[in-house]
């Protein structure tokens, strides 16, 4: 047995630090060359192809599996979490917006430089922050989770590397700069994604769910989306931050879900509706949840008589001191806010501004 030699911490940094340039795989590259190479080296073990496939029926081969969608997909530790966009994996979405209890769904996931296809199995989502988790029923010998940077202070200009499977081309590296920061997007949830990370760094269908990490290696968003006219890149990037990620993710992995306080209404975003009773401001509320929050505060829903004739009932104008317009607001407002914490609401009834104090419930979205 041959053996093991002790380093000193000191000795050990200077080796970690001077190893690339040592390594005669470095000789002859620029300072920035070798940083990707590194970055690369490091990252890519974290990064997999998220594969989603549902059975269908042919009448040559009888029952198949058919591939419905194909991303990219971030290791997030060594219990086998893996993290991905939620619209990666809504193709094959059951009823109740579970892929693993649909029969017919199949999640696969591989690693780079490994030939295996590890199933794995569906934890949570959030489809307003585009965040999905799945978990791996199997894992392989080695699991390298990706290291966790911040989004907070980031500056327009540094230096940002991503890495995905553009095309179904896997474990693809390409850099670039952040070009912007705090833009908006939308969700396959219907809500915005506030305070998103745009890139020129070019991502292509397929990078979705990837990783946009520093110059250092540190994830600092997921890839979500493009804007361009061809749908490959045009340089306009966009990711969802990195802050935003581990409190969602956190929240899966201990309750399979996001618990988010609600009001318990459903709102009309017609907009004929709002015209005929000539709302310019505020929610109408639809309807109220039986024994809900809004229920118990004395909030009423728009009513129907007999011969058809509609009536408007609450119009939403305030939560807490916030005004809201639409869905968006109402969402992005009760972000601030906890479940079984109180709230004063205001609304217009028959013309009238009044106000009722709720408590806020764990509702789905």
């Amino acid at each position: 047995m041959t053996p093991k030699i002790p380093i000193s911490p000191t000795l050990f940094f200077l080796i970690s630090t001077l190893w690339p340039s040592l390594n005669p795989a470095f000789s002859g590259l620029l300072d920035y060359e070798k940083n990707n190479v590194e970055v690369y080296r490091r990252v890519v073990p974290s990064v997999v192809n998220v594969s989603t496939f549902k059975k269908g029926r042919t009448w040559e081969y009888g029952t198949v599996e058919v591939p419905r969608g194909a991303g990219s997909g971030i290791v997030w530790d060594k219990d086998g979490h893996i993290i991905t966009n939620y619209h990666v994996i809504a193709g094959v979405m059951g009823r109740r917006g579970s892929p693993g209890k649909a029969k017919s769904a199949k999640l696969t996931v591989s690693f780079f430089m490994d030939k295996v296809q590890y199933e794995a199995t569906y934890v949570g989502g959030e489809p307003n922050k585009d965040i999905a988790v799945i978990k791996l029923k199997k894992r392989p010998s080695k699991l390298g989770p990706i290291e966790l940077g911040t989004s907070k202070g980031l500056r327009v200009g540094q230096g940002a590397i991503a890495i995905g499977n553009p095309f179904g081309l896997d474990h693809t590296m390409t850099a670039g700069i952040i070009s912007a920061t705090g833009r908006q997007i939308e969700s396959v949830g219907g809500a915005t994604i506030r305070g998103v990370i745009q890139t020129d760094a070019d991502i292509n269908p397929g990078n979705s769910g990837g990783p946009l990490v520093d110059t250092s290696g540190k994830l600092i968003g997921m890839n979500t989306m493009i804007v361009s006219r061809s749908g490959s890149s045009a340089g306009l990037g966009f990711a969802v931050p990195v802050d935003t990620i581990k409190r969602i993710v956190k929240e899966i992995i201990q309750y399979g879900e996001v618990k988010r306080p609600g009001l318990g209404i459903t709102l009309v975003t017609d907009e004929i509706i709002k015209r005929r009773f000539e709302i310019s401001k505020g929610v109408i509320v639809g309807s109220v949840q039986q024994g809900g929050p809004a229920q118990k505060a004395g909030i009423e829903g728009m009513k129907q008589d007999r011969w058809g004739r509609i009536y408007l009932g609450d119009v939403l104008i305030k939560i807490g001191d916030t005004e809201v317009n639409n869905f968006d607001d109402i969402y992005h407002t009760l972000e601030k806010y906890k479940v079984g914490q109180k709230v004063t609401i205001t609304y217009v009834r028959e013309g009238k501004k009044k106000s009722a104090s709720l408590r806020l419930k764990k509702i789905s979205y």
